[in-house]
């Protein structure tokens, strides 16, 4: 498989040359950030994947998991399919994305300054003292609205609460202070992230389920429609991530492997390893494949499950890459270890 076939295969391949050509010239970091979901419904625009703030893998991983609970038309098609496209290439390309998505953290094919980094950094920080503004990311006062809930339904949405807040809690101790420069580092971190982020849903979803099952007919059609209104191109949407799941992606595994072997150049006594590194890269992408839901769920409770099946997937990616990935890192020299943990500056300059 070449490079431009393994990048039509990717789990975001079918968004990625419409999204190009759209917002190619206005996406830098500052408007990414501007754009967690909180802010872009503000400004009646979708939300869109930030991959890295910092040190920070998927930063408003804990907002976003929430949000697309309720309001799922509120993020831009493909959104979770750059998710699974942007788990390999943060850990093995790290924070000079190749150029293969439109939200690459690139600047006109440059790496960030460190000036920027720096700044990240501190960003960073401020933005792991409150990772999800606590229960403000669940819309409970339109819950409350939408569904009237009697005595014994409000007891169980103060559950919901308490829960929220216990989950936000241990989800921030997740935060990293200190950015991973290697690959080994990085998927480290990613892959605790991403489990705190699968243990916050695990928190929540009984005390969810408890209330939701509670509610009447009438009362969970009232909470189905809490969220943005749908706009025009709200089918489209639905049936782009329909098909989302459809197909092997090899791609994910392939251009990855290609690019560490030709910026790494492994030796004879290092192929071992690297053909280790790869058949375990294939495994992780099969898992995923396996978990990407056919369809939406149409309740919040159903997504929130959905999410939890999503999120354990990538933990088990993370669990099924690292021992390779370590094994195939201490093989190498100091030169080649330099090399692997630019990789993705590297791509960068080379494309720009």
């Amino acid at each position: 498989m070449n490079e431009q076939e393994a990048r039509r295969s990717r789990f975001a391949a079918r968004y990625e040359r419409r999204l190009r050509a759209e917002r190619r010239a206005q996406w830098r970091r500052a408007q990414l950030r501007k754009y967690a979901a909180r802010e872009a419904w503000r400004h009646r625009h979708r939300a869109y994947f930030v991959p890295r703030l910092g040190p920070v893998y998927w930063p408003y991983a804990y907002a976003d998991v929430f949000y697309y609970t309720f309001w799922p038309r509120g993020y831009e098609p493909g959104y979770w399919a750059f998710i699974y496209d942007d788990f390999f290439d943060t850990m093995f390309w790290g924070g000079g994305y190749a150029p293969y998505s439109p939200y690459r953290y690139a600047y006109a094919g440059r790496s960030a300054p460190r000036r920027t980094i720096a700044r990240e950094e501190r960003q960073a920080e401020t933005l792991c003292a409150d990772p999800g503004q606590g229960v403000t990311a669940w819309p409970f006062e339109q819950i409350e609205k939408n569904v009237a809930p009697n005595e014994e339904q409000r007891a169980l949405l103060d559950n919901v609460k308490a829960a929220a807040e216990d989950a936000a809690a241990a989800f921030k101790e997740s935060c990293p202070t200190s950015f991973a420069r290697t690959p080994t580092g990085r998927l480290e971190q990613m892959a605790a992230r991403i489990e705190a982020t699968r243990q916050a849903v695990q928190t929540v979803r009984p005390a969810l389920t408890a209330f939701y099952d509670s509610l009447s007919d009438e009362q969970k059609a009232r909470f189905n429609e809490i969220g943005p209104r749908p706009r025009k191109s709200d089918a489209l949407a639905i049936v782009e991530d329909d098909k989302a799941c459809e197909d092997p992606r090899p791609g994910l595994a392939t251009l990855p492997m290609e690019q560490i072997r030709d910026v790494v150049r492994p030796t004879e006594e290092q192929q071992q390893a690297f053909d280790a590194l790869g058949q375990a890269t294939e495994k992780a992408v099969a898992t995923l494949q396996a978990a990407c839901p056919d369809l939406l769920p149409e309740t919040p409770v159903g997504r929130l499950e959905a999410m939890e099946t999503w999120l354990g997937a990538m933990s088990e990616a993370a669990r099924t890459v690292q021992p390779a990935l370590s094994a195939f890192y201490d093989a190498l020299t100091d030169e080649q270890k330099a090399r692997f943990n630019t990789l993705g500056q590297r791509l960068s300059q080379s494309s720009g």
